[in-house]
Parts: C-alpha cells; sequence; structure tokens
C-alpha cells in the first residue's frame, strides 16, 4: 500500500471534524507582499506533482500550497475550516451526505474559473485512476459527487464518516482544472494548474520554483513573493553545508540529530537558528503475529517490558524525538497512556524473565530486527541495534538486526518474511482515526496479520461515525488498551518537528504544527 503516511523520513531529525464549518479567517486576493523570495531546502524528493499519483511528505508539501482543497487546517489548528468552500455540512445525522457551497470567484492560476464540475472530477478521477502511489486508498467510503449546480457539491458516502471533513482538507482533497487533466491518466509533465496561493513556475530534478498565483482566493495570506525550493536527496552534509553556506534560508526535513545539536551548541555568529513545532509523527515496532516467535506473546510482552525509550531518545536521537507509549500520539483528542499504564517506563528483566516464562519459553530467544534506513533516515540501523543491544543485555534475546532497500523491505514484510520490523507514521490529517483505522482495520497497511472483531467490529465504525470527535475518547481509550494488551505494534517515540532558519527568515513557527501542512505563504524574508 503506497501511502503518503507509510513511513516517511523523520522530518528533519528523526481533529475535530464538525458537523458545521463556516466560514472564518481573512480573505486574500493572493497579491503577496512585499517580502522576498524565500529558498528552502529539504533532503525529500517531490515524488509527484498530480494530486491523483502524489502520496509522501514532499508531493504533499507542494500539493497544499499550489492546489485548494474545499476546506483547510488553519495554523496551529486540528479542526478543518472552510478554504475553497464557503461552507460545508453533514446534512444527515448519520454522516453519510456532504455537502459544499464554493465561494464565488474563484480562478484557476491560468485564470479558468473553479466550479463544482472541477470538484467532482479531482474527486471522480482520482478514483478511478486508482495510482498504487496514490490517496485514492483515503476514500472507500465515498460513494458517488454530485453536483446540483455551479456552487454546490455534495458527497455521498456508503458508511458513516465524520472524518471525512479532515480527509478532503488534506492533500488528498486538491481540486485541479478538467481542461487540463486527463480523466483516465496522469499528468507527467511536471507541471500544476491549480488554485492555491502559489503557482508551479519549474520543476526539475534539483529544484521547485513557486510564485504568487494572482488570482487565488482564500484564507491564506501571503507574506513573501515566491519560494525556491531545492532537492536534496537525502544528502544530510550538503544541506547543512549550504545553509550555513547562506545558499539555502531554511533547512527542512533532512537534518540529522547531531547537526540539530551542532547547531544549537554553535555561538551566535553561525547566523542560523533552530525553530521547533509539535509533530503527530511516530514510530513503532511491528510483531508479525504469524511468526514462530514474534508471534508469541510471552516475546512480545517481553520486548515491550525491556524496550528502554529514553535511552534510545538520547542516545540516537539526542532528545529530537520524546518517548511514546500510546498509538495516538500526545496533542491528538484519544490519546492515553496505555503502554506505559502495562509496561511501564523503567525497563524490568524480572518481568521480562516472567512473561517468557508464562508462555513456557526457555532459553535466549533468537531474533532478528529488520529495519531500512534509505526510507526511515540513517538514524534508524542504530536505533534497531540499540534496541537489540537492550534485548541482549537482559540475557534473554540473541537479537541481531538485518538492514535492507525499502523495496526489499516491503516486499519482504508483504510476504511474511520478518518477524519484527520498524515502520513510522506521518497523518494525513489530525485525528486518531488517522492512526488507528490503517494500523487494525480492515486490510490495514501493517501487514503484520493482526486482527481483534471488537475493533474491527465495533470500536473503529463506532468512532468513524461520531460527528462530536470529543465523544470519542472512551471508544479510542479501549481501542488502546487491546492493543497494549496484545502487543501486535510497539510504540517507540513521537517525533519533534525542526526546521532550521537564516535569522532573517521569519514565519516558520506557523509551518510546524501537528495538521502535517507546511504553508509556503506564512514565510517572509526581511
Amino acid at each position: 500500500m503506497n501511502m503518503r503516511n507509510q513511513w516517511p523520513v523523520l522530518p528533519i531529525v528523526a481533529g475535530l471534524a464538525s458537523g458545521l464549518l463556516t466560514g472564518c479567517g481573512t480573505e486574500s486576493g493572493g497579491s503577496g507582499s512585499s517580502g522576498s523570495t524565500v529558498v528552502m531546502g529539504m533532503s525529500d524528493d517531490v515524488l509527484a506533482t498530480d494530486p491523483a499519483s502524489g502520496y509522501d511528505p514532499g508531493s504533499w508539501l507542494m500539493f497544499n500550497n499550489v492546489f485548494q482543497s474545499l476546506l483547510s487546517f488553519p495554523r496551529g489548528a486540528t479542526e478543518p475550516q472552510p478554504e475553497a468552500a464557503e461552507e460545508c455540512s453533514f446534512t444527515d445525522t448519520r454522516t453519510q451526505v456532504y455537502e459544499c457551497t464554493l465561494k464565488d470567484g474563484l480562478k484557476f492560476s491560468n485564470g479558468d474559473s473553479l466550479t463544482s464540475e472541477d470538484v467532482k472530477f479531482s474527486f471522480d478521477r482520482m478514483l478511478k485512476i486508482n495510482d498504487d502511489a496514490g490517496p485514492a486508498i483515503m476514500f472507500p467510503m465515498l460513494e458517488k459527487v454530485e453536483t446540483p449546480d455551479e456552487k454546490t457539491v455534495v458527497f455521498r458516502l456508503n458508511t458513516p464518516d465524520a472524518t471525512f471533513p479532515s480527509k478532503i482538507a488534506s492533500g488528498a482533497g486538491s481540486i485541479v482544472d478538467h481542461t487540463q487533466y486527463d480523466a483516465d491518466g496522469l499528468r507527467e509533465d511536471g507541471e500544476a494548474v491549480g488554485s492555491g496561493p502559489y503557482k508551479l513556475d519549474s520543476f526539475g530534478e534539483n529544484e521547485a520554483v513557486f510564485s504568487v498565483n494572482e488570482n487565488y482566493k482564500g484564507t491564506a495570506d501571503v507574506q513573501n513573493t515566491g519560494v525556491t525550493l531545492r532537492f536534496f536527496h537525502g544528502d544530510q552534509a550538503a544541506l547543512k553545508k549550504s545553509l550555513l553556506d547562506n545558499k539555502v534560508d531554511i533547512a527542512y526535513r533532512g537534518l540529522s540529530a547531531s547537526d540539530v545539536a551542532d547547531i544549537e551548541q554553535a555561538d551566535d555568529s553561525s547566523g542560523v537558528e533552530i525553530v521547533e513545532g509539535s509533530s503527530a509523527e511516530v514510530q513503532h515496532l511491528v510483531f508479525n503475529m504469524d511468526d514462530p516467535v514474534a508471534g508469541q506473546l510471552g516475546v512480545r510482552k517481553a520486548i515491550a517490558h525491556l524496550l528502554d525509550r529514553d535511552a534510545l531518545i538520547e542516545d540516537v536521537y539526542q532528545g529530537t524525538a520524546t518517548p511514546l507509549y500510546s498509538i495516538i500520539p500526545a496533542g491528538i483528542s484519544g490519546h492515553n497512556t496505555a503502554y506505559f499504564d502495562t509496561y511501564g517506563a523503567r525497563p524490568s528483566k524480572a518481568k521480562a524473565a516472567a512473561a517468557l516464562q508464562a508462555d513456557g519459553i526457555t532459553g535466549k530467544v533468537k531474533l532478528t530486527l529488520w529495519s531500512t534506513p534509505s526510507r526511515y533516515g540513517p538514524a534508524t540501523d542504530d536505533e534497531l541495534k540499540a534496541i537489540a543491544e537492550q534485548l541482549n543485555a537482559s540475557g534473554l534475546f540473541d537479537a541481531d538486526v538485518q538492514s535492507v532497500a525499502f523495496g526489499q523491505y516491503e516486499q519482504d514484510i508483504a510476504d511474511g518474511k520478518y518477524g519484527v520490523y520498524v515502520k513510522g507514521w506521518v497523518p494525513d490529517y489530525p485525528d486518531a482515526d488517522n492512526f488507528t483505522a490503517p494500523f487494525f482495520g480492515k486490510g490495514n497497511v501493517l501487514s503484520n496479520n493482526y486482527a481483534n472483531d471488537t475493533i474491527t467490529g465495533t470500536l473503529i465504525p463506532q468512532t468513524a461515525a461520531q460527528s462530536d470527535r470529543g465523544a470519542t475518547d472512551d471508544a479510542y481509550g479501549k481501542l488502546q488498551d487491546i492493543v497494549a494488551d496484545e502487543l501486535p505494534i510497539l510504540p517507540v517515540w513521537q517525533a519533534k518537528q525542526y526546521a532550521v532558519t537564516r535569522e532573517d527568515v521569519y514565519g516558520l513557527e506557523y509551518c510546524l504544527d501537528a495538521s502535517t501542512v507546511f504553508r509556503f505563504w506564512e514565510l517572509s524574508k526581511a
């Protein structure tokens, strides 16, 4: 399953969906301020310029700035608000009919009018193409899209889904010009036509150039005259050097933990500073429930009792993450500490040994931990080696680490060849649903042969149908307690989100929050 949130690289190191959404925020004509162009470097690539295909952090960064969605997440918010829409709401009590009315006078960057026909076309096209590397997987509930008139869009769902507003507020809800895109195939010319705050002027292997879209009508108040995005293709040293040499204004998604630590400890003469924001990115160890070793509950419990998250974060990530004791991360409604409550924070050899003994396991447990740094960053191997050392230090395990390329890694997981492997997750939208249904629902992305009837048959449908997202906390608490007890996965850490910037660049703090939306328009340069 190729998804944006299927475990991207650690960001720089390492909601609430209301029933009625009415207009808020300030309208902007997209003229831009008198500021300068901002140059940003990142190690991620942009894998697609067509929103029917891209489902990776780099591509969604582009989509969130070039395309509009009906709704969007304002800075610091987890509740979507109208963007291309004037208002949206569920019109039935079962949260299966969702209707939006478009703003007046919407236009694409090429001057074409944006109407309900474009919205319907965008969703129908995405679902029809159903690209393996695209976001269509997010919309199994979408039965059809109707357009009673030029300004009205009606989404009819085949199952109740109160999180639907959050889904269409993400990059997956990008609206394209129906005259500029093929209904049956992906656009492959590296160009894009959207109605967002920016237009894509050029896109190449090492650089993408964005200018302000003069036709934009929405809530973003643009603070610069354009953004140039430079790609470093995973070369962290080159990204750091370019920042220190004043060749880029911002380094985002790509500096290592040691780079961040070095910059934090440097004197003020470097001319750079670190901006820290919140993040909902998480990482887990995943257990194959059919594996002859990891499939034994006693083995999984022993690992849970021996994992020292604090040591990992200090030694491997140098404080650039926080320990995670929950499936749903801190800052997301529904978060609890089920794993802390069940296994504690301090490693316990005695409890690990008791868990093995209770399962009739004697002698050292031979175990391989599988890693893929090409996807999750170079620190991943070091992290798993440190976990293996923690297990072996107890005298209860004989663990080692194997690292493979991402393509082989994903195929081997699908084939059931690994017992324990690492996975990371960057959410599509800031709601507990996006940390539970993809992991434990039908056809989940973990490929670890775990299923629980209470979760799939009761808790996930119950939470999905609840329009008051705050009222789902108890159900999500039960779900997390079940998972902590049965241990199909073991949470390890929650990332902090960092970017490093030159001292004359402002607004970066508004680009780093749990929504994962990086807002070009907030950036300004003195």
